[in-house]
């Protein structure tokens, strides 16, 4: 595992942490103006719209900031859509996902005037426009088609497959673009597709902008025109070396859709991204509380745990730790473990790090994108802190 130092943690900031209560996130904001940027740069000119999925990090600051900065909102809840307006996004350039919407969550977004829905059942198809009919409103809405494409990632982030709960198969989709046509307080705006996370081959993003491009020609045979389509998210991050990729490559990205995709004229192309946005201007800074010595294994054991970062628990997910207080020359192999009582809460198995003592002060890196947000207080433990870096 590499133990390089920290950019910008260790060399400026070792002295600020050892004084800090742990566990906390440290976000650097200055990384993530830089990375919008980049988005807005590489999209600037193209009919393209970006929205930035609340799901990967919700926290206010990090949330206004990126509404200052243009992008638009893609949300799966509610609650999300509470922040999202808390935090300044325009509500008409909202979308709203999620295979499950509660009544009082489409009320909420058609009281907003949100700028679509993204359909994942008939069902819900049909109480979008009973609801919306009661208001005496219109919903606009996209449907989400699942392409049946395999992205290749670990199976809990994959949501394009015929196996997945998400969307609507592409064989049931003309019956289905025929009864949003029908119905009589629904607009129907475009489709909507996501095939998966994490992400980093980007061949599967191909097959996508092939899929719409066959469902489009098909289409355009009945008479079928889509103002907007959809292509998600998922685009991944090197988890491995955060400080040698700050950003993932987005040139490489949307120049897929751009060479691959075959927009027709007007037609707007919106984007869902989430961890490519924040995961890497997150840290999870914890302190060592105790090194522990068994037969065969020892242990450094954090103040922080799977209720701070699930990830490595839920997705054996892997992410670079650094011991960044450590002046040892020599290094060790230790399971990196948290205090939480389950035996999964373990960060990393066979890490090497520099030899690590009690109060040693740990960071956990790109843990941007689904830290905070999907922390708990498991074993009454309390959430942690932020400190945000200009």
């Amino acid at each position: 595992m590499n133990t390089e130092e920290p950019n910008n943690l260790k060399v400026h900031h070792r002295e600020r942490f050892q004084k800090m209560r742990t566990p906390f996130y440290c976000y650097d904001m200055e990384l993530l103006r830089d990375t919008i940027k980049e988005i807005s740069r590489l999209t600037e000119g193209h009919p393209y719209k970006v929205h930035y999925a609340l799901k990967a990090n919700a926290n206010p600051t990090i949330l206004q900031e990126i509404a200052r900065l243009g992008l638009c909102a893609d949300l799966v809840s509610g609650g999300e859509l509470k922040a999202a307006l808390d935090a300044g996004f325009e509500p008409d350039s909202m979308a709203f996902s999620g295979v499950g919407k509660a009544d009082w969550e489409i009320r909420l977004g058609l009281e907003h005037g949100i700028g679509c829905f993204n359909v994942e059942s008939v069902p819900e198809l049909e109480n979008i426009n009973l609801i919306a009919g009661k208001m005496g409103v219109t919903a606009r809405i996209a449907i989400r088609v699942n392409p049946d494409i395999d992205a290749h990632t670990h199976r809990y982030v994959t949501t394009g497959t015929a196996q997945n709960k998400f969307g609507i198969g592409k064989e049931m989709l003309p019956d289905v673009v025929a009864l949003a046509h029908d119905l009589p307080h629904v607009c129907l705006r475009g489709l909507h597709f996501h095939i998966g996370s994490q992400i980093t081959q980007m061949q599967p993003f191909v097959m996508l902008c092939e899929t719409i491009n066959e469902l489009q020609t098909h289409f355009e045979g009945l008479g079928v025109h889509f103002e907007t389509i959809n292509v998600g998210g998922g685009l991944g991050i090197d988890y491995s070396n955060p400080d040698t990729h700050l950003m993932p490559d987005f040139e490489q990205y949307f120049g897929v859709f751009s060479q691959h995709l075959e927009l027709r004229p007007g037609q707007e192309l919106h984007f869902e991204l989430g961890r490519s946005v924040v995961a890497q201007c997150g840290s999870l800074i914890t302190r060592v509380l105790y090194v522990k010595e068994n037969r065969d294994k020892k242990f450094v054991i954090l103040d922080a745990g799977m209720t701070d970062l699930i990830r490595p628990a839920l997705y054996e997910a892997h992410h670079l730790i650094q011991n960044i207080t450590s002046q040892a020359t020599d290094s060790d192999t230790y399971d990196v473990v948290g205090p939480v009582c389950e035996s999964s809460d373990v960060f990393a198995r066979n890490c090497q790090l520099p030899i690590t003592q009690r109060g040693d002060v740990i960071a956990l890196r790109s843990v941007g994108a689904y830290g905070e947000s999907m922390a708990s207080s498991y074993n009454l433990r309390q959430l942690p802190g932020s400190l945000f870096l200009p």
